[in-house]
């Protein structure tokens, strides 16, 4: 009896373990199905691509390449492609990452010297000279026959160069107006110094202006002295004094005879007065 039990087991182990396997195969041949057909869509695509491109419309050409990556990532083709297309859309920024993938996924060193070389070419468009120089080297490593890699070379080492002497003309012009605002600023300093020590010694040197000083001060004496006398004195009366004082008295006379002219006219209506 255990002997009939442990076959039975072992046949139950055979048959899970073999439809274990059967189902991993299946989906394996699925996911290879799918990667293939993946495949096909990602190389159609490059073509459409291929088609915009040699029409020079360059963006829907690097919308195409776009497409096939996303159906199939390490599809180098599409990546190098993609490079060219948005170089030639003046997307220089976004080639230049492009063209570093194509390099590390390069066969052989003739491979990788067409992607620095791009680079490069990106780089001096995105006038980073030093950046283009480094990038015509590495291709001249890998290539050392491309002339025309080695005269790109020079054309970047000459902007570089160039744009350095512009740099340190720029700082030295700075420099030299910093000087020379110091200059200026002493300068003024020194006058100003100048100009005080000769005004005190000329008010020490001269008497005159001492004695204009002097002056001044009796001539503001003097006016205080004159106003003082310009008040009346207590018991004097000024002229306009007088003046108020008979104007006051003859009003107080006219106002007297209205009211005794008024008492005589009691009795008889009052005509009042228009107020024009």
């Amino acid at each position: 009896m255990k002997k009939i039990l442990k076959l039975e087991k072992m046949k139950e182990l055979i048959s899970t373990y073999f439809i274990f396997t059967l189902l991993i195969t299946a989906s394996t041949v699925y996911a290879q199905k799918d990667s293939i057909a993946l495949q096909r869509e990602a190389r159609k695509l490059v073509r459409e691509g291929n088609l915009l491109y040699n029409q020079n419309n360059y963006t829907d050409a690097s919308i195409a390449y776009k497409k096939a990556l996303e159906k199939n990532s390490s599809y180098k083709k599409a990546t190098y492609n993609l490079g060219n297309a948005l170089y030639q859309g003046k997307n220089f920024k976004e080639a230049i990452p492009q063209y570093n993938i194509s390099v590390e996924n390069a066969k052989d060193a003739y491979e990788k010297a067409e992607g620095y070389h791009n680079i490069g070419n990106a780089m001096l468009q995105e006038k980073n000279y030093k950046g283009a120089v480094a990038a015509f080297k590495n291709a001249l490593r890998n290539n050392p026959n491309d002339d025309e890699t080695r005269y790109n070379l020079a054309v970047a080492q000459k902007l570089l160069e160039d744009e350095e002497n512009k740099n340190k003309g720029k700082d030295k012009n700075k420099d030299k107006n910093k000087d020379k605002n110091k200059d200026k600023d002493k300068k003024k300093d020194k006058e100003k110094d100048k100009d005080k020590k000769e005004g005190d010694d000329k008010d020490k040197k001269d008497p005159k202006k001492n004695d204009d000083k002097g002056d001044d001060k009796k001539k503001q004496e003097q006016k205080k002295n004159e106003k003082k006398e310009q008040k009346p004195q207590p018991n004097k009366m000024s002229p306009q004094q007088i003046k108020q004082l008979l104007e006051s008295l003859k009003n107080e006379e006219k106002k007297t005879q209205k009211k005794l002219n008024a008492k005589k006219a009691k009795g008889s209506k009052v005509k009042q007065e228009k107020d024009w």
